[in-house]
């Protein structure tokens, strides 16, 4: 495994995009230096974080040790996760078929339950208005969503053949379940496997990051027009 001697530098919020990176490099065990990015006061637009992520989006990490020994950063939680899990070689096996398989899971996880559960939060909790359309629109494509993932857990303690960089984006997006309109004992093999991950230390201790600085953004109505009111910088 590579040796870290100087730390990584995190941008974070304690959010499940979050929660992520912060999990993984719990796992990981190596250095890190921790920079919240207070999304709900706009400091996800200042230009030195720009610089870092484009996107105007946290997490992001810059490694003082990247490639050939220069800095790199990277903006992305699913591209931070497979970059870690190369440099590292842990939770990212090599073996081809096994890769595909934790690739897969963290791409479906990226495309479609994190969009999707964020979509139902925003409905069902910050919306001004309840539209009830966008509401059972949403809820019910996260239900959907955890049903694929009930299967897919069916005989098996991962998403894929080991605890992986998958498990570890997923795992933040059902934190929330009750929020997105689910309940985890219609989904046993889910559940089962969420109470698993919940009691890993450096999961304990992912969560755990920053948790201090999150507020309650329900009625935080400034927060919210930064959040929900962003268009072209």
């Amino acid at each position: 495994m590579t040796i870290q001697t100087k730390p990584i530098e995190l941008y974070y919020w304690p959010t499940p995009n979050g929660w992520k990176i912060s999990i993984m490099l719990e796992e990981l065990g190596v250095p890190y230096d921790l920079k919240l990015v207070n999304i709900g006061k706009g400091e996800q637009f200042e230009p030195s974080f720009l610089k870092i992520a484009p996107n105007n989006r946290m997490p992001a990490i810059v490694d003082p040790e990247g490639p050939g020994g220069a800095p790199l950063s990277v903006f992305e939680s699913g591209a931070i996760l497979q970059y870690l899990g190369r440099k590292f070689g842990k939770f990212y096996p090599q073996d081809e078929r096994k890769r595909v398989a934790v690739e897969e899971w963290l791409f479906w996880q990226v495309g479609g339950l994190g969009p999707m559960a964020g979509q139902a939060h925003h409905f069902r909790q910050y919306a001004p208005e309840k539209i009830e359309y966008g509401i059972n629109r949403y809820t019910n494509e996260v239900n959907r969503l955890y049903g694929v993932m009930n299967r897919r857990l069916e005989g098996r303690d991962f998403l894929a053949d080991e605890y992986s960089i998958a498990d570890m984006a997923s795992f933040g997006w059902v934190v929330p379940h009750a929020n997105q309109g689910q309940d985890l004992d219609d989904f046993p093999n889910l559940k089962r496997w969420f109470e698993t991950i919940s009691a890993r230390p450096a999961v304990q201790r992912g969560r755990d990051l920053g948790k201090e600085a999150r507020r309650n953004l329900a009625d935080d109505k400034e927060a919210q027009k930064v959040l929900f009111g962003q268009r072209a910088l």
